[in-house]
């Protein structure tokens, strides 16, 4: 039984012993542990009351959300030991439901990366080749997806691309929603702007299903929507019979692989067969993406990882002198390279002098990606594209990435993540053996009509 759906129903026919279950599902995950590295924390207390909706499915979340008496980390050494005293808003709602929290899964050092290499632990290894990446930062949360033969849905993240990246990497399907859809209050912060919490499953109903439960308004975050509670899995009974999509053509040019961008026009061409009807479009903002993401991102996460100086929570040090040279030895021992990177990056640009000609800038330029999104979906109701440029990367070749390289890898994620757009990626097909995506963009708080054209293709 790999299938949730077949799961909730047997378990609502009361056919399933749900400890036993539980307890099977917990040996399959440390063999798979031991073979891909897909979490940090493994959970391995069955307790709790397993009814109403999700009758214990197992439930992996990223390890930047909090989660009660279960160790977070966001993957950084500075956390560890970590044990949150409450849940995030969205594992609270898992948890009423009858979800089981599975474990804490691997990710990026508070989400700075593009392929899960980042992390203090584990560097999850991707189940269709594990000299290759699971892509970042949501890296184990794909991981465990792709790998697990039991039912089983993945709570993750996304400031740029987080979990379109992974979903992509490991044939899985990933829905990043509108920012403020889903509450972040228990969210470790990157970027708090852009952050979004989101799913990654198997299949569409999965993604459905569980964003239904998470989505909402929570008085805890300020960002968060005050919208009507939906159930998503009746936008699968919908078709895309007269349903337009744009197809930006900057999304298909230089440094995209001409083989993933053969197999989403093949998409592009079912939906066509299907009554849709597709026209290409140019977003000509796209390329000031990356450079814009990388002032506001950084400078958001230098202000937020200021509070990791040892003497709230996580790493400390003995202390020693003055409080400067106690912060700089816990910062400098716990931080990794990548996060030492970017709080430098975002002080800079954040400094008297430097705030005008970078990061207001950068904010500027953000409103007009925005804008142009706003003008796309007046005519479109869906932009579809490649999710990743490139196919899963060997190890050995993101170790030669420089780090400008490495940044260029989320050209196709940033825009969109910066908008606040939701975006949904799903399997396009395989090249060698090595899993490709297809990415859709909707509208502000139109996450129906993604999963309608995602359930058309799937």
């Amino acid at each position: 039984m790999k299938s949730v759906k077949e799961f909730l129903q047997r378990a609502k026919a009361g056919d399933i012993d749900i400890e036993d279950f539980l307890s099977k599902v917990l040996e399959k995950t440390e063999k798979i542990q031991e073979k891909y590295q897909p979490f940090i924390t493994i959970n391995k207390k069955i307790e709790g009351k397993f009814s109403k909706k999700l009758f214990g499915l197992p439930i992996s979340v990223k390890d930047c959300i909090c989660t009660k008496d279960i160790q977070t980390t966001a993957g950084s050494k500075i956390l560890e030991g970590y044990m949150p005293p409450f849940d995030a808003t969205c594992i609270a709602k898992i948890k009423k439901e009858g979800g089981f929290i599975l474990g804490k899964t691997a990710q990026d050092e508070f989400g700075f990366g593009t392929f899960c290499t980042n992390c203090a632990y584990v560097v999850p290894k991707n189940p269709y080749d594990v000299e290759r990446s699971c892509g970042g930062s949501s890296g184990g949360a794909g991981c465990i997806t792709a790998a697990a033969d039991f039912p089983h849905i993945a709570i993750a993240e996304s400031t740029g691309g987080s979990i379109t990246a992974p979903a992509a990497f490991t044939g899985t399907i990933g829905l990043t929603p509108t920012y403020g859809r889903v509450s972040r209050f228990g969210l470790i912060d990157y970027a708090n702007s852009m952050d979004k919490i989101g799913v990654i499953a198997k299949e569409v109903f999965d993604v459905a299903f569980m964003f239904s439960i998470i989505a909402g308004y929570d008085p805890l975050d300020s960002t968060s929507q005050k919208l009507p509670e939906e159930d998503f899995t009746k936008y699968l009974d919908k078709d895309v019979k007269g349903m337009k999509i744009g197809v930006p053509k900057e999304y298909f040019g230089e440094g995209v692989d001409e083989r993933i961008a053969k197999l989403v026009w093949q998409k592009i061409k079912q939906l066509e067969s299907l009554g849709a009807h597709y026209e290409e479009i140019s977003l000509p903002m796209t390329k000031y993406a990356i450079p814009a993401y990388y002032i506001i991102a950084v400078s958001e996460a230098s202000t937020n990882l200021a509070k990791y100086c040892g003497m709230r929570y996580g790493a400390t040090e003995e202390i020693k002198g003055n409080f400067e040279e106690f912060f700089a030895k816990v910062r400098s021992k716990n931080f990794g390279e990548e996060a030492k990177r970017r709080i430098i990056l975002g002080t800079y640009a954040r400094m008297a002098g430097y705030r005008d000609a970078y990061y207001l800038k950068a904010l500027k330029i953000r409103t007009k990606i925005i804008q142009e999104f706003k003008q796309a979906f007046k005519k479109f109701d869906v932009l579809a594209a490649p999710s990743m440029p490139v196919l899963p990367l060997r190890f050995d070749e993101i170790a030669k990435l420089k780090p400008i390289e490495n940044y260029m890898m989320d050209i196709l994620t940033i825009a969109p993540n910066m908008a606040g757009i939701p975006m949904i990626s799903l399997p396009a097909g395989f090249i060698n053996g090595l899993p490709a995506g297809l990415h859709l963009m909707a509208d502000h708080f139109q996450e129906g009509k993604l999963i309608t054209t995602a359930g058309a293709i799937e």
